[in-house]
Order: structure tokens, then C-alpha cells, then sequence
């Protein structure tokens, strides 16, 4: 089993990926961590649900794709780390443009059975301002997709 596991450094992302490893172990599959790297805007805010517009707006920072990508980078590497930990070496791949686009893509082209992604759990205002990654995956993969809590 080809496994595709999409980290952004959350915890919900770090579960995605340990449960990941236990599908894979029991199936004697891969694990390629991905991350896509998207300069206009990242949430700096933390696990917790917003309460207002104000609170989007103090959340979300710009940053350079300088930024990103090194961002990018420690993130998958962090995971390939933790994934070292429970005892699974793991492919690392940073994507460039919308994560929902370009993971979906990448699942389909390289031939991945499946997509493992975490989920935060925002709150349905939340979710509709600012999107859901897994929920858009869920719609727009042609692979299956585990949301992880």
C-alpha cells in the first residue's frame, strides 16, 4: 500500500501520520510525507476556534515563498523524525500552490492508494471562512482520504 500522509505541523497532522504507519506496517506499504507549500497565507493561531472575523484577520500571516518553503521543509522533516520515532522510514516531497489542488494531483499521478491527512476541527463559521483542507480533499481526490482527529 502507497500511502500518502499531508502534514502542516499540527497535531492532528502528527496523529494522521502515526496512524498512517500502523495501516502501513500492517500492510507492509510506504509513506511519503508531503507538504504544499503556498506562500499567500498560513494560520499562525493555533488549535482553537475563532469567534470573529478580527480573529481570522490577527491569525493569518503573509510570508515570502522563501519563508514557506523552509517552513515547508522543517515540517517534513519533523514528521519524517517522528515517523523515525515509531519506527518507519519515510519518503518527504514539498509541493508548490493550493494544498488541495496540488496534494490531490500528486496523489493521482504518482499512483498512491491512499491520502491520510489530520483535521483541527475549527468550527462550521470557522471552516466556511477560511476552508477545509481534508474536507476538499475528501471531495476532490480520486484516492481514498482518512481524515485523522
Amino acid at each position: 500500500m502507497k500511502s500518502l500522509v499531508a502534514v502542516d505541523g499540527s497535531e492532528e497532522s502528527e496523529n494522521a501520520l502515526a496512524y498512517a504507519a500502523d495501516i502501513v506496517e500492517a500492510m507492509d506499504g510506504s509513506i511519503t510525507v508531503v507538504h504544499a507549500v503556498d506562500p499567500t497565507a498560513h494560520d499562525e493561531g493555533g488549535s482553537e476556534p475563532t469567534v470573529s472575523l478580527w480573529d481570522e484577520d490577527q491569525r493569518l500571516v503573509l510570508e515570502s515563498v522563501e519563508e514557506a518553503e523552509q517552513r515547508g521543509l522543517d515540517l517534513t522533516h519533523d514528521a519524517a523524525a517522528f515517523a523515525d520515532e515509531l519506527g518507519h522510514d519515510v519518503e518527504i516531497e514539498l509541493l508548490y500552490g493550493n494544498p488541495i489542488t496540488e496534494i490531490a494531483n500528486y496523489a493521482e499521478t504518482e499512483g498512491f492508494d491512499a491520502i491520510f491527512v489530520g483535521h483541527r476541527g475549527r468550527s462550521e463559521r470557522a471552516g466556511l471562512m477560511v476552508g477545509s483542507v481534508a474536507k476538499s480533499l475528501v471531495e476532490r481526490a480520486t484516492v481514498p482520504v482518512t481524515v485523522v482527529r
